[in-house]
């Protein structure tokens, strides 16, 4: 069996390209003994690894050089783009059975449902933060209820009709897309869909060991609109006056603000505040599985691939329900985390706290949330899954 991952965007084919997305379930097909190689449009790179496939773009577009790869199945991450939907059609008109990945939360059309893809759309303009935030917000509304109605609408379904099948990264994603898909192509669009999560690598994982009263938060702190590391400086300043153990773990690229805001912390708390910035995959595996919680500050994510490491690390997750933080439903439900319903920061505090008393009350099982979450997410139970349906078709 041969089943390839294609991605039509000319990335870096390194190591981090293969941790993640396309990269990282190519590599859990081959965990499973299937055949399998990453297809990039692009010229070779020196980083690249040898089981990545560079291309001419105009090749991707070729159902005869797809039908010469011989495949029984592509997993396609263009996100149902109607730049792409060429490459699509190239694969259906092949032969080969085509899955679909959507990598948001399944609201990329008024018609996906009015008052969440407002919602969403105020949220993703900054929520009223200055008056650049509304003004982000009519362009945003405006552009959805025109081109995005009478041309990206009609252009994404014919993209997804080339679909074998549609894969939403979270449940919640799912029932977007089946609102939408309906109205695309009716009931036989709408059961193609099926929920496919993003891969997460096995070195995430908890075994056993100690569990420190630790909070770790991850992320690219420099984008203000999206992580907002304000939150989260509100939001830990308040808890480490509170709780004299806590001990909290930043990493990821930190904003300047976050920086100002550790030099000017008292002492003692300080030095339970380590801003770490970036760490490799097998460091930052280490401190998930050290960690009892996960704390996102975002206003939105399309998975929130950090929050399933953390899972799979037998950590909880904290984060804000949202429309736009679609997976975070799914990511609590299995007795491993909490929702806070409000971005005031006092609201994020509460929802933390609880967390924490939780694993002090022994309420949290670590190996339990780690087993469940790892037998969901981790690259060869992903790509088990896609497995399954190829061999049904």
């Amino acid at each position: 069996m041969r089943i390839f991952t294609c991605t039509p965007v000319a990335f870096g084919g390194g190591p981090d390209f293969f941790a993640r997305d396309s990269g990282l379930l190519c590599r859990g097909f081959q965990a499973m003994g299937i055949e399998s190689r990453a297809v990039m449009p692009g010229p070779t790179a020196p980083e690249d690894e040898a089981d990545l496939i560079r291309t001419e773009f105009s090749n991707l577009e070729s159902a005869k050089w797809w039908r010469a790869q011989e495949l029984n199945g592509v997993v396609l991450y263009a996100w149902g783009r109607p730049r792409f939907r060429k490459v699509a059609r190239a694969i259906h008109d092949a032969g080969i059975f085509l899955v679909l990945n959507q990598d948001n939360g399944g609201l990329v059309s008024p018609l996906a449902g009015v008052r969440d893809w407002f919602a969403e759309q105020w949220i993703l303009a900054g929520q009223g933060r200055g008056l650049g935030a509304w003004w982000r917000f009519f362009q945003l509304s405006m552009r959805g209820l025109s081109i995005g109605l009478l041309l990206t609408d009609p252009l994404r379904a014919a993209h997804l009709k080339h679909s074998d099948v549609i894969a939403c990264v979270s449940p919640k994603a799912a029932v977007h897309y089946k609102r939408l898909c309906r109205i695309y192509g009716g009931a036989d669009l709408e059961e193609r869909i099926r929920v496919i999560p993003h891969a997460v690598e096995s070195q995430f994982r908890f075994d056993g060991g100690i569990k420190r009263r630790q909070i770790v938060c991850v992320g690219r702190w420099n984008d203000i609109v999206q992580k907002r590391p304000w939150l989260l400086i509100e939001a830990i300043g308040s808890l480490l006056l509170k709780d004299q153990e806590l001990v909290v773990v930043i990493v990821g690229s930190p904003a300047p603000s976050l920086l100002d805001w550790h030099d000017d912390l008292p002492e003692q708390q300080r030095e339970r505040v380590q801003i770490q910035g970036r760490l490799d995959r097998g460091e930052l595996a280490e401190v998930l599985a050290a960690s009892q919680v996960f704390y996102s500050p975002s206003a939105f994510e399309s998975f929130g691939i950090a929050a399933a490491e953390a899972l799979c690390s037998g950590c909880s997750v904290v984060a804000e329900r949202s429309v736009s933080m679609a997976s975070f439903e799914w990511f609590v439900s299995e007795n491993s985390g909490t929702l806070t319903e409000d971005h005031d920061p006092q609201a994020h505090v509460f929802a933390i706290d609880a967390e924490l008393t939780a694993w002090a009350n022994g309420e949290r099982d670590p190996l339990r949330i780690a087993a469940i979450w790892g037998e969901r997410l981790h690259a060869d139970a992903v790509a088990a899954k896609v497995v399954k349906m190829v061999r049904e078709r």
